[in-house]
């Protein structure tokens, strides 16, 4: 009996410990996203210009004990877009390009000074979906897992966060297109700059 008591009272230790070492909430924001159309096999762009983008997601922070870091993986919906001009010679018209990925980045993370948080980890990506918004460009296939890295840093007033990150893809997203006959084939690697806001509930 004792025994049982024992152990039902180290598990509750755990379970009040780990409750009060993890924190969770939601967040959203800004995306920025520079050169995201490059490396194009067929000279049928021209002008790439980013525009802001969006962001949605959730978050949990796990702090890790004894060496004061925390591990911080979420899970983001993310929404890019680009105007360009498309000419194939035949064709020439003004264009977006919009790019649509679940993002899931896993964090490591340091608190400073109470307020503060630095953090780097890579960001593991899956590609939803992308595509121009003119028919003459249907059907773009592209890859469907690519691989990142995130780092940054923000602050924490209450419940309240703002943060802001880098991003960068470490390898490319082959995309690709049939222009008539010939396959047209572009990368579209992610390079952004990520402003957001958080909330802990």
């Amino acid at each position: 009996m004792k025994k049982v008591f024992f152990i039902a009272c180290f598990f509750f230790g755990i379970q009040q410990t780990m409750h009060s070492q993890v924190n969770f909430g939601i967040k959203g924001g800004i995306n920025y996203n520079s050169n995201s159309i490059q490396e194009v096999s067929e000279d049928v762009f021209d002008g790439a210009k980013s525009k802001t983008g969006y962001h949605a997601g959730i978050w949990l922070r796990f702090k890790i004990p004894v060496i004061g870091l925390y591990l911080r993986p979420e899970l983001v919906y993310t929404n890019l877009e680009n105007t360009v001009q498309y000419d194939n010679g035949l064709v020439q018209k003004n264009t977006n390009f919009s790019f649509q990925k679940i993002d899931i980045p896993v964090l490591l993370g340091k608190k400073i000074l109470g307020i503060g948080n630095v953090y780097i980890g890579p960001s593991f990506q899956y590609i939803l979906d992308q595509n121009f918004s003119i028919s003459d460009i249907p059907n773009v296939q592209g890859d469907g897992f690519t691989l990142g890295l995130q780092f940054g840093g923000g602050i924490e007033l209450g419940r309240l966060g703002l943060d802001v990150r880098w991003e960068r893809g470490f390898n490319n997203v082959e995309s690709s297109f049939l222009d008539g006959a010939t396959r047209v084939q572009f990368d579209t690697r992610v390079n952004q700059i990520i402003i957001g806001l958080s909330y802990r509930l």
